[in-house]
């Protein structure tokens, strides 16, 4: 592993605590990254606990060959929308004790200016999670309409600004198309007319942008639904989001999946009817990080940490 690229995993013992570790159970570690969740995992199982990791990133794969001597450990080349499938293959679908989701990009990722996700470092303007599969952000930028650049950026990325941005991506588009990240960068900061002292002016600009590019919130609420399928009852589900999007999704899957079916108040419906149609029980409450481990590792200071168990 790059030690460059050491991931430095959030909300780590509040994790760990989340997915109470039986050291004899099964858990899919469903974004692998570099590892930093999935070596505590396997430092928590004992010999005959297994841990299943995914990621649809190939250098996470290639990354995942320090683990590649522990029998306890294996890692698939896929999306954790698609989880069902690698369970099912593996013989054990309802077995699981615990499942893992650290939604979004990841430091690497950030971190390695070819990979196009980050608006500090030039790079080619890429922003897949997934490079052999889907269309670039360049390509997309230079041939999506206003209207579809600008209802990303407002939508997903939040940006008020979302209309200003679009028109200059046409315009700029126009002379000679974005390929890189510096460029896109500088035209996401001509285009805001007010600027935050907090943040740079591209920051929700290129989170709208890379969510869409990779299916980010269709990938989430197929592996919430799959995740759930698969585990044990008594399994849990620990999610970890850095987005607003993504944690209001979490939290109405949760919420929705606890609360069990809605029946008209007036209909004789037996309670014990109700708490039939309830999956999943809530562990705790949504859970930030410590003002320590946000000096300690800045990009924890958006993280929320939810946990959920299987009825």
């Amino acid at each position: 592993m790059n030690a460059a690229f050491k991931h430095k995993p959030v909300l780590l013992q509040e994790t760990l605590n989340g997915l109470n570790i039986d050291p004899n159970g099964i858990y899919i570690d469903a974004t692998f990254g570099r590892g930093g969740h999935s070596q505590e995992i396997l430092n928590a199982l004992g010999k005959h606990g297994r841990l299943i990791a995914l990621d649809r990133d190939k250098d996470a794969i290639s990354a995942a060959h320090s683990f590649s001597n522990d029998p306890r450990f294996s890692i698939h080349h896929c999306a954790f929308a698609n989880l069902k499938v690698v369970v099912n293959d593996l013989g054990v679908y309802g077995k699981v004790n615990g499942i893992l989701m650290d939604i979004g990009v990841s430091s690497p990722q950030l971190d390695d200016a070819s990979r196009g996700f980050s608006f500090q470092k030039d790079g080619p303007l890429d922003m897949r999670m997934d490079t052999g599969s889907g269309i670039s952000a360049a390509d997309w930028l230079n041939k999506a309409s206003l209207e579809e650049i600008a209802k990303v950026i407002k939508q997903y990325g939040e940006e008020k600004f979302g209309t200003r941005i679009a028109h200059a991506v046409i315009e700029q588009r126009a002379i000679k198309p974005l390929t890189t990240t510096s460029e896109f960068a500088q035209l996401v900061d001509k285009a805001i007319p007010v600027k935050s002292k907090n943040k740079h002016p591209a920051t929700q600009t290129f989170q709208g942008v890379r969510i869409f590019i990779n299916g980010e919130l269709k990938q989430l609420e197929l592996g919430l639904s799959e995740g759930l399928d698969v585990l044990k009852v008594g399994g849990r589900m620990a999610v970890i989001s850095f987005h607003s999007l993504e944690d209001r999704m979490v939290k109405r899957f949760f919420k929705l999946k606890s609360q069990g079916k809605k029946y008209p108040s007036k209909l004789p419906i037996a309670q014990s009817l109700v708490d039939e149609s309830k999956q999943l029980k809530l562990i705790g409450k949504a859970t930030k990080p410590s003002e320590e481990e946000k000096v300690t590792n800045p990009r924890a200071r958006s993280s929320v940490l939810r946990v959920a168990e299987k009825l």
